[in-house]
C-alpha cells in the first residue's frame, strides 16, 4: 500500500475531519482529491493511491461521520451542500487552488455541487456512477441497509456477509476480494468488527429521497468543456445508461463515458478499466 499520513482539520462548524495525504507530484500540480460514497470512506481509494501516489499528491477524505472523521452532533447536517463546504474548507486551508476531483456516488454529487459553487476549484473530474438523475431501484436498495449497524466476528465473516448481500454488484469477486472490501467498509470494535460510519446519516438520506427531487441538471453547466470522465458500472441499478449518455452530451467535448464491465454500483477502482480511465484523464490535465 502507498504510504500516507493521517491528517485532520476542523470544519467551519467545528467538526473534526480526517483525510489521508499521499505525498507526491510537483508543488504546482493540482492534486487528486478523492471523495467517497454515502457509507464509505478514504480507504476506498487505496487503488488510486497505489497507482498514482508519488507521481501525484493524492488526498482522500472521510466525510463527517465516516471513517476517522467525527460524527456530526446534528444529523441534519449530513447533506451534500455541507460536504461541499467541508471540501472547500480543506482546499482553502491547504492553499490548493484547484484539484482533480474523483468522486464516487455521493462524492460525485458533491463534486457537481462544488462546480456550481466555485467551478475554478475543479481542474478536472472523474464522476463515478452518479448523475443528475438516479434510478429508484438503486435508492430502494440503499434504503434496505443504510443506517442499520451490523457486527461480525472478524473481517472474514464480514466479507461473507457482504458477498451474500451484494454479490450481484461484484459478481466476479472471490473470497479474498470480499474480505478486502470488508476491511474498507468496517472498523474494529470490541471483539469484532462493525460498519464504519454514523448510522444517523440515514435520517437526512431518507428525508431527501422522500421529498420532491430537484432538477440537478444545471449543476453540470460549470463542468462543461472541462476534462471530465463519467464512469458507470455496467450493472449499476442507480445510474442508468441513458442518463450517463445525456450527461456526457451536456458536458460537451471534454467528457468521456467509460462503462466498466461486470460491475454494479459502484466501480471500486480495483478494475483495470477504472484506473485506465483515470490515467487518461490525468494525461489530459498534465497536458
Amino acid at each position: 500500500m502507498a504510504a500516507f499520513e493521517d491528517r485532520y482539520y476542523n470544519s467551519a462548524d467545528g467538526v473534526r475531519l480526517h483525510y489521508r495525504d499521499y505525498s507526491g507530484g510537483h508543488p504546482d500540480q493540482a492534486p487528486i482529491l478523492c471523495l467517497p460514497g454515502l457509507t464509505r470512506n478514504a480507504r476506498d481509494f487505496e487503488p488510486v493511491a497505489d497507482r498514482f501516489g508519488g507521481e501525484w499528491r493524492v488526498l482522500a477524505l472521510d466525510f463527517r461521520g465516516r471513517g476517522l472523521s467525527d460524527p456530526d452532533p446534528q444529523p441534519g447536517n449530513y447533506l451534500p451542500p455541507t460536504y461541499a463546504r467541508d471540501v472547500l474548507k480543506l482546499l482553502d486551508q491547504l492553499g490548493i487552488a484547484d484539484a482533480v476531483f474523483v468522486g464516487t456516488s455521493l462524492g460525485g454529487l458533491t463534486t457537481m455541487i462544488i462546480a456550481a459553487m466555485e467551478e475554478e476549484r475543479i481542474a478536472a473530474a472523474l464522476i463515478n456512477d452518479i448523475g443528475p438523475e438516479v434510478a429508484a431501484g438503486g435508492i430502494d436498495r440503499i434504503r434496505t441497509y443504510v443506517g442499520k449497524q451490523a457486527r461480525f466476528a472478524d473481517y472474514a465473516e464480514a466479507g461473507q456477509a457482504f458477498a451474500a448481500r451484494a454479490g450481484d454488484v461484484y459478481p466476479n469477486w472471490n473470497t479474498a476480494e470480499w474480505e478486502r472490501f470488508a476491511r474498507r467498509c468496517c472498523r474494529e470494535a470490541g471483539d469484532g468488527v462493525e460498519l464504519d460510519y454514523d448510522m444517523a446519516i440515514a435520517e437526512p438520506f431518507a428525508q431527501a429521497n422522500e421529498a420532491t427531487q430537484p432538477n440537478l441538471w444545471p449543476l453540470l453547466q460549470n463542468l462543461k468543456d472541462k476534462p471530465v470522465t463519467v464512469l458507470r458500472g455496467e450493472l449499476s441499478d442507480l445510474f442508468a445508461p441513458d442518463v450517463a449518455e445525456r450527461m456526457v452530451a451536456e458536458l460537451g467535448e471534454g467528457a468521456e463515458l467509460v462503462t466498466v464491465p461486470h460491475v454494479g454500483h459502484a466501480p471500486s477502482f480495483d478494475e483495470p478499466e477504472s484506473i485506465a480511465a483515470l490515467e487518461r484523464l490525468l494525461v489530459r490535465v498534465a497536458g
